[in-house]
């Protein structure tokens, strides 16, 4: 109450900020006069008039407000588009790194060009991040104009293009792509195998479209790039024929009594978990199929790859399904994302997840894949020196962007007020009743001439709907995953009088729906149009959008609350644009995800006792704020997964940034002698400790196994056992240096036979490729220690700082083994010519080129639940039964007690 009577009086913190850049914005409008004064040739010079004043000092900020006059004023004339003052706040907030949230229609292409102007005066260059590539070379192609009437050059960097071509593409002072394209090629850099092949610079200043979807909604997927592995398809295929058998158990085990089910089911968490009844059964079926041994055990050493497998294959069958999760095409299984309903080409889930839908599907098999490379979001963006972002729903999740990215989320206010009316919610018993509802919703639209939009959450309940409308002969277009190659053109026709689109989970998401349609769209399919019929085009335009107008605007229905607010805000956003009249309802059922999960069975039975006819829905504000409780919950557990996936991912990237700078500086040295020397050093002690420990007796030195060792290891054979007889004073230290000389003259033998120069590109191609090898063995290892971390918590240790410990001690234990291997190749490898070298360097680029795939995988949960389809450590000590004593000693049955974590 307090709060509200100070936000009363003094405003609030947002608005205080924007009263701060009204400011700025009144000396920028202060210029605007004497810019359109300017010609054309004026206004371009004030392009290299700023670059100037940057190398002599000048700051951003101080030229901020002459820039953003020159953009408004060279968009006016190229355009035909002045930014409004609303556009020129978002462009501040922006420019100072922060997130600047506009409502959809508001104009953010337009604002983005502000910042990105002037940041791209640097010549450091500027990234503008789109969500899909479709965006990114619609808003490359339609700001190319404006930028390139100023000076500024600009890139467009889509998948598919040839290394020349993004480099050229990052070259440019302003760079359209993907989220992920960009990560991809950071990644990708990080493999080059020379200077030359590396197309990115260092990342300089980053504007983040649509920031929630990529920096939220993305957050807990990595980027990977994997190379194949071995081949288990016929392991697949026995296992899918497994599955079916197992029988679902519906309650959870009662004191003293077991279910007579084979698995549990978590929805939340897409989980599976098998029983001790599930357990024996398995351990049945797999003896049957030849796959274990008559007496093994699931869950031995041998068999926890087979486990993993079984887990896989329950997932595939009872969690993931076709057409919500992914869709089967050209004998392909395709992931669908679940936040925009598009389909993901070349995507894979990992941990053979994939494989085990293709052995579901009956499709073609393909291949695992080793980790070669990987970032989270999180990480990648974090390396900019700054980052924007902007988006039409930011503010539920501000505290998110600055918890993790370090950025301020500032609320732009409209260019016009808002007036569309949102209505509440209405809650039907069953889905069938919900549906009848929609469509009596929609006729009565079509009646009346009112466009209606209608959101789904999976493309099986947008072809449910269709199917609905289709048999009461309701014409409409369906946007989802299958269809979004004609995206552009059903939204251009989506706010045409009486037209029906259904759309999947906000797709066709960065494109405007326009009331009476897109005259643009009309005029672009005519060849030369006259002006006359550009002019017939816009009148007939108008009187269709006076006649929605009149109508009550675009019409949202939602069909299903996602779990995520900020989702169905997005989905309403998407009407009453630029102040334009629009209406909004949410039609739910007790059959919907969200409402079965939090709601559950005991509110179905409730409102039947209270005597609900069909057809009769609830509708109430305490309706509407539970259904947003449930969606809070949601939304604080996948943040604190977010959160954990970057506590455990900051470990790795550390990690990660130490071997990026070493592989860096290997690519960028010529000559990495001293390096070897200082390595080679490391191996000959560690070597020696092994047989003459530091500071002993010489009792206890074992020379003939030394000399055994030094012979094996660097191709030299040393008299250490004569050289001891003749010289009594012969102490360790002296003795070590002498061992360590003698190796070093072997070797400078070596580079006077092949020459320096050829042995200084031998040494770089061999540690360049022992590198690689062993962070690529490194990941699977991480992979390996975070997946089974969470069982420390039984042992009462801390999961996160065992993970920190253990994977310290895997990264030191690397850089022991890259140093031997890379010693050993050095010391044993006989160098005769130039072509030696290129044969190494020929057989690294083989086994780098090998064919990659890009994944965006979902991420497994960490230190808390068991990853499905994840190699488990191998049991060492007895299993546990469900109702046996826990091992803790509480005095709980184990169900009861640590039993209910796992």
């Amino acid at each position: 109450m307090i709060t509200k009577i100070f936000t009363k009086i003094f405003g609030s913190r947002n608005d205080r900020m924007i009263k701060n850049l009204r400011k700025s914005v009144a000396l920028i409008n202060a210029l605007e006069e004497q810019y359109k004064a300017l010609s054309d040739e004026e206004l371009q010079a004030k392009t290299a008039e700023f670059r100037q004043r940057f190398e002599q000092g000048t700051s951003l900020d101080d030229m901020l407000p002459e820039a953003f006059a020159t953009v408004r004023e060279a968009s006016t004339r190229v355009f035909g588009m002045r930014h409004f003052d609303v556009q020129m706040i978002g462009g501040i907030v922006l420019h100072q790194g922060r997130i600047s949230e506009m409502r959809t229609g508001e104009g953010k292409t337009l604002t983005a060009t502000l910042p990105a102007y002037l940041n791209g005066l640097t010549g450091k260059g500027v990234h503008v991040i789109t969500v899909n590539d479709y965006l990114a070379k619609r808003d490359a192609e339609n700001n190319r104009p404006l930028f390139e009437f100023l000076g500024l050059t600009v890139g467009c960097n889509v998948p598919g293009m040839m290394p020349a071509q993004k480099k050229e593409a990052y070259a440019a002072d302003i760079t359209y792509g993907t989220n992920n394209e960009f990560g991809f090629d950071y990644l990708r850099d990080n493999m080059a195998f020379s200077i030359e092949e590396r197309v990115q610079r260092p990342l300089h200043y980053a504007v983040v479209d649509e920031v929630d979807s990529i920096l939220i909604d993305e957050a807990r997927t990595p980027l990977i790039i994997s190379g194949p592995a071995e081949d288990s398809s016929e392991l697949y295929t026995k296992i899918n024929t497994i599955v079916p058998e197992l029988i679902l158990q519906e309650k959870e085990d009662e004191e003293g009594v077991e279910g007579d089910g084979d698995f549990t089911l978590d929805e939340k968490s897409k989980q599976v978990h098998l029983t001790e009844r599930g357990q024996v059964k398995v351990e049945e079926l797999l003896v049957k199929n030849g796959l274990i041994e008559e007496g093994d055990s699931l869950y031995s050493a041998g068999n926890i790859t087979l486990l993993s497998h079984v887990y896989a294959a329950l997932r595939a069958h009872k969690l993931y399904q076709k057409d919500v999760d992914y869709v089967v095409k050209d004998n392909e299984v395709i992931i669908v994302d679940e936040h925009t309903g598009r389909t993901m080409e070349g995507r894979r889930w990992s941990e053979g997840l994939h494989q085990a839908v293709e052995a579901k599907e009956n499709v073609r098999i393909q291949n695992e894949n080793q980790t070669l490379a990987s970032i989270t979001f999180q990480n990648y963006f974090r390396l900019y020196d700054k980052l924007a972002g902007m988006t039409g729903t930011a503010d539920t999740e501000a505290f998110e962007f600055q918890s993790i990215y370090g950025l301020d989320t500032v609320v732009i206010p409209t260019n016009k007020p808002m007036i569309r009316d949102d209505r509440a919610d209405l809650v039907y018993l069953t889905q069938d009743e919900k549906f009848e509802a929609i469509l009596a919703d929609i006729r009565d639209c079509q009646k009346r001439g009112q466009p209606v939009l209608v959101g789904t959450i999976s493309i099986e309940s947008s072809e449910y709907l269709s199917h609905f409308l289709r048999k009461e002969k309701i014409e409409h277009n369906v946007l989802n995953a299958k269809f979004h190659a004609q995206e552009a053109d059903i939204i251009a026709d989506a706010g045409l009088p009486g037209k029906v689109t259904i759309a999947t989970n906000m797709a066709g998401r960065g494109t405007d729906i326009m009331l009476g349609g897109n005259w643009q769209n009309d005029v672009s399919k005519l060849d030369n149009p006259s002006d006359a019929q550009i002019d017939e085009i816009k009148a007939q335009w108008q009187k269709r959008h006076d006649d929605v107008l009149e109508a009550g605007g675009l019409h949202i229905i939602g069909t299903e609350r996602h779990e995520s607010r900020r989702i169905d805000n997005q989905l309403r956003g998407r009407s009453g644009r630029q102040g334009d009249a629009g209406s909004s309802r949410f039609y739910l059922s007790m059959d919907d995800a969200l409402m079965r999960i939090f709601a559950g069975e005991r509110m179905t039975n409730m409102m039947r006792k209270l005597g609900m006819q069909r057809g009769e829905a609830i509708e109430h504000p305490w309706v509407n704020r539970a259904i947003e409780n449930a969606q809070r919950k949601v939304e604080a557990r996948n943040f604190d997964i977010r959160k954990q996936l970057l506590e455990y991912d900051d470990v790795a990237n550390d990690q990660r940034r130490v071997v990026y700078e070493q592989r860096n500086e290997l690519l960028e040295e010529g000559d990495i002698s001293e390096t070897i020397s200082a390595i080679r050093g490391d191996v000959i002690n560690a070597a020696i400790d092994q047989y003459i420990p530091p500071q002993s007796l010489a009792e206890m030195w074992d020379i003939p196994g030394l000399e055994e060792r030094l012979k094996n290891d660097f191709m030299v054979e040393l008299p250490i056992a004569k050289w001891l007889e003749e010289d009594n004073k012969l102490y360790e230290e002296r003795l070590r240096e002498r061992i360590g000389e003698e190796i070093e003259t072997a070797y400078k033998q070596k580079e006077e036979m092949v020459g320096a120069q050829v042995l200084r590109q031998f040494e770089k191609a061999v540690m360049l490729q022992s590198l690689d090898q062993h962070w690529k063995d490194h990941l699977a290892a991480m992979d390996h220690l975070r997946q089974g971390i969470h069982l420390r918590g039984y042992a009462q240790k801390n999961p996160k700082q065992e993970y920190k410990r253990e994977s310290f001690e895997l990264f030191s234990e690397m850089l022991e083994n890259l140093k031997v291997d890379v010693v050993g190749v050095l010391s044993k490898v006989q160098v005769r010519a130039e072509e030696d070298v290129e044969k190494v360097e020929e057989q690294h680029r083989r086994s780098e080129q090998a064919p990659r795939q890009y994944q965006h995988e979902e991420s497994a949960p960490v230190g808390g639940e068991a990853p499905q389809g994840a190699a488990v450590a191998a049991r060492t000590e007895p299993k546990v039964g469900r109702n046996e004593p826990c091992p803790c000693k509480s005095g709980k049955k184990y169900k009861q007690c640590c039993g209910k974590l796992s």
